[in-house]
């Protein structure tokens, strides 16, 4: 048992004491995707319900929900212990989604329903997934990130691989609110794992050397609900990190707003968008986690972080020329296909990368503003921008000669940033 033990933790790059933790959170990742990518066909579809023309405000209000409930969520990470913070997190959306359970079955085709539920799991994924990651950042060091995120993000990838497997198996026999109870479901069992890697941690010796004592998990993160925006504004770095998803959002809103208009002509039937949503989704989490397994660690310890920001970004640049050149449905499917699978194998491990080294309140509070309110206010943005574009008459090459523009600041910025990165590594 020990020999095969051994084996699985070097063919994981883990060493034997880090076995167990790396498993629950490869196995706390699968949880949360399985349950959300059993949901984002659902979201994709009552996005279409809701009018394609809509999407921008759509967008919008979601940047309006973040803003009012991230301060929040920075008031309950000052009041409570950071080992219990995670709880009451996945604790107020599992009850959330036994709620929608009831809503849908009382009114399953309501409009208004749909785009409260649209902008809902819009806030949802990106909470749930930020707070994943800080804890993933708290539990394990630099040195161990560059070495077992690669892995831990595969079962992200192995979960978004069966979630929409089991969405469009699922569909017809049990219907939305099922999914969604599925998915409530998961996230328990997700708190639980983190639960594990808490004590873990506490195991570890509080994970790091010399740490200070407002370092501790059963402490309270400092600050005020607005510390995450000042902590954000009085660091150049973190700076660099917001302006770094700004771009990424531009890319994706522009791709995501293309395949909602072609999909809502090509697949009237909202059942069958479910379907075909949940068949790209299933394409791009194969794709990611063949990537993560063999090669976006290879990648990040001999090539660097800088090579995981920066070549995702531009093979997107060059598809959106692509896309300038022949604009339609099967070019820009592979380019997002493609685009996605390069975030989840390499920019979302890389950009995870570059918070490892800091202070417990840039990993909770910056990282989650700048998960959230940054992302979603990109997302608005862009949406909006978007809209503009397709206002001035110019179709789809001007949004693809745009996104190319967007795709090449994105990748020098990546660049840069990973720059750094490794150099502390170095150093």
């Amino acid at each position: 048992m020990q020999a095969l033990t051994r084996r699985l933790a070097r063919a994981i790059n883990a060493e034997g004491q880090e076995l167990t933790a790396v498993l629950a959170g490869f196995a706390l990742f699968f949880c949360l995707f399985a349950g959300y990518f059993m949901l984002r066909p659902i979201r994709e579809a009552m996005g279409i319900t809701g009018g394609v023309n809509n999407l921008q405000w759509l967008f919008t209000a979601t940047f309006v929900a973040m803003l009012l409930a991230v301060p929040l969520l920075a008031w309950l990470n000052s009041k409570v212990p950071r080992i219990h913070f995670i709880d009451w997190v996945y604790g107020f959306f599992c009850l959330n989604l036994l709620v929608f359970v009831l809503l849908f079955r009382l009114d399953h085709d309501s409009v208004w329903l749909a785009r409260v539920f649209y902008v809902w799991i819009s806030v949802y994924n990106l909470f749930v997934v930020s707070v994943a990651w800080s804890l993933m950042a708290d539990v394990f060091d630099g040195a161990q990130a560059r070495r077992l995120f690669a892995f831990i993000a595969a079962g992200a990838s192995v979960g978004g691989l069966c979630g929409p497997l089991l969405s469009a198996l699922l569909i017809g026999a049990i219907g939305e609110s099922g999914l969604m109870l599925m998915a409530a479901v998961l996230l328990a069992a997700a708190m639980a794992l983190k639960r594990y890697l808490m004590a873990w941690r506490e195991r570890q010796g509080a994970g790091r050397p010399g740490a200070a004592p407002s370092e501790s998990p059963r402490r309270p993160v400092p600050g005020n609900p607005f510390s995450g925006l000042t902590r954000m504004l009085g660091s150049r770095y973190l700076l660099g990190i917001g302006a770094f998803i700004l771009l990424l959002t531009s890319v994706s809103t522009f791709l995501y707003f293309e395949q909602a208009r072609l999909v809502a002509e090509l697949f009237p039937d909202r059942a069958a968008q479910v379907r075909v949503f949940g068949v790209i989704d299933f394409v791009v989490q194969a794709g990611a986690l063949a990537s993560q397994l063999f090669i976006t660690g290879r990648v990040a310890q001999k090539l660097g972080v800088r090579v995981l920001l920066s070549v995702v970004p531009a093979l997107v640049c060059l598809g959106f020329i692509g896309l300038a050149l022949a604009p339609t449905f099967a070019m820009l499917a592979g380019l997002m296909i493609v685009r996605r699978i390069g975030e989840y194998a390499f920019v979302r491990p890389g950009r995870e990368m570059l918070f490892a080294p800091l202070d417990a309140e840039s990993k909770y509070k910056a990282k989650n503003f700048i998960d959230t309110v940054v992302y979603r206010g990109g997302d608005a943005l862009s949406g909006w921008a978007k809209a503009g574009l397709d206002m001035l008459g110019h179709g789809a090459w001007l949004v693809a000669m745009v996104g190319a523009l967007c795709a090449a600041l994105w990748g020098m910025l990546g660049w840069n940033l990973g720059g750094r990165a490794d150099r502390q590594a170095q150093g």
